[in-house]
């Protein structure tokens, strides 16, 4: 058995083969990220291309062999590997190499569990550890395999692997009925938010596309930003305050990644539900990401993994400022906002997703004018009740000339109980613009 190294930051060496295909740059470079981001120093870095998996030790004898010169010559700790192992290939490449082997899903599940903050982040963090660590108890060191044993204890007994399923089994319950009232908690929550019709948008997109750098600047100045995967990784839920007085609740949530591990994806479902039942998702895009198209249909397979593909959304283009262009709002062919080009770092275009987003939030309201007479004081006081009036004008003649924005149905029912002709709302041939 090798011994397990001190904290300190541990010397990595990267592991990269292309299966069927040369790896492409790209991936390497977000897998050096994640290594860094897990506080490793990347000392080295093994690459190349193989047909198939070898079902043993996952790459060649060759590569092995390449791999354990590597470890020699740069003193290495541990080795990373840019895939998923099977229980078997991990403990055989420890094994042969002498130190500790942690694949893809692995190195996330580390970064995760140094950035959760929250009793819920740690919770869900934990689950997804002791998931996969179930997966890796199956013959595993030769210690799992004894039985308990001693004078007075001998007998068939329980094997260690046995005792160790048992108590990890009993963890992953009691953990499980934690997150189930954290769950009812948040439930409760968005009922509340419904009840009071403050509509919820929720942030999302591939890490380190710059959402928390967005989020500090729309509603949380004091919101932990920097230029690293994943971090922030607990839910952040802030009060956001629209154009004419609206408002609305933002959402910052997990970055996505190319090949999220599915158990992260099972332990954060009831953080990932506020995404799923948002009324809009902004998807934050790096405008100058050379792999932007990519990884904006990864965000998209992650939503729809969990049930939000039918959430309306809108994409940011964040990071304009390296790319020297202005902001910008591109509409659809209805005239529908569909994409802001900004910079939350200068904040530039920030005006523009504000109102984009009150937009498509008050899609469907009747926006117009209506003239008010001096013996109609009951209409105006509830128009304002509704939260409809938007601006209001004196006339010469004694009579007010009151700017609205309401829903179809909430007029129709406010003017049969006044007793006015609905037509007496002018109303504009477009949709609200600018409305909560």
């Amino acid at each position: 058995m090798f011994e397990r190294p001190q904290a300190h930051s541990e010397r990595a060496i990267l592991v990269h083969i292309g299966i069927g295909a040369r790896p492409a740059p790209e991936a390497l470079d977000e897998f050096r990220e994640l290594a860094r981001a897990a506080g490793a120093a990347v000392v080295g870095e093994i690459t190349g291309t193989r047909d198939r998996v070898d079902p043993g030790y996952f790459v060649g004898t060759g590569k092995l062999d390449e791999v354990r010169q590597a470890l020699a010559a740069q003193r290495g700790d541990l080795v990373l590997v840019d895939h998923e192992l099977t229980p078997g290939q991990e403990r055989n490449l420890e094994r042969e190499l002498q130190c500790r082997v942690l694949d893809r899903t692995g190195l996330i599940l580390d970064i995760f569990a140094q950035r959760a903050r929250s009793f819920e982040g740690k919770l869900q963090v934990e689950l997804a550890q002791l998931t996969h660590l179930s997966t890796r108890l199956v013959r595993g060191w030769t210690h799992l395999e004894r039985q308990k044993g001693g004078i007075g204890l001998r007998g068939p007994g329980e094997t260690q692997l046995e005792m160790d399923r048992r108590l990890l089994g009993g963890r992953i319950k009691q953990i499980r009925r934690r997150l189930d009232r954290v769950h009812r908690q948040r439930s409760q929550g968005r009922q509340a938010r419904q009840a009071a019709e403050t509509p919820t948008v929720s942030l999302v997109g591939y890490t380190n596309a710059g959402k928390s750098t967005l989020f500090r600047r729309l509603v949380e100045p004091n919101a932990h930003v920097a230029d690293q995967l994943f971090a922030t990784l607990d839910p952040t839920l802030r009060r956001l305050t629209l154009p004419f007085g609206h408002d609305a609740v933002l959402a910052d949530t997990v970055g996505f990644l190319r090949d999220l591990p599915h158990a992260l994806i099972e332990a954060f479902q009831s953080t990932l539900e506020e995404t799923r039942d948002a009324a809009l998702l902004l998807h934050v895009i790096d405008a100058g990401d050379a792999q932007r198209d990519e990884r904006m249909a990864d965000v998209d397979a992650v939503l729809d993994s969990i049930g939000a593909h039918a959430v309306p959304r809108l994409e940011v283009f964040n990071k304009i400022d390296t790319l020297g262009r202005p902001p910008a709002l591109e509409r659809d062919q209805a005239g529908l906002p569909v994409r802001v080009w900004l910079s939350a770092a200068t904040g530039a275009g920030m005006d523009l997703l504000l109102s984009a987003v009150a937009e498509r939030l008050g899609q469907g309201r009747l926006h117009g004018f209506i003239r008010v007479g001096p013996d109609q004081g009951r209409l105006r006081a509830r128009l304002f009740d509704e939260g409809a009036v938007l601006g209001e004008t004196h006339a010469t003649d004694g009579s007010l000339l009151l700017e609205v924005a309401i829903d179809p149905v909430d007029w129709e029912r406010l003017a049969a109980t006044e007793d006015v002709d609905p037509r007496l709302l002018e109303c504009s041939a477009a949709r609200v613009a600018g409305l909560g």
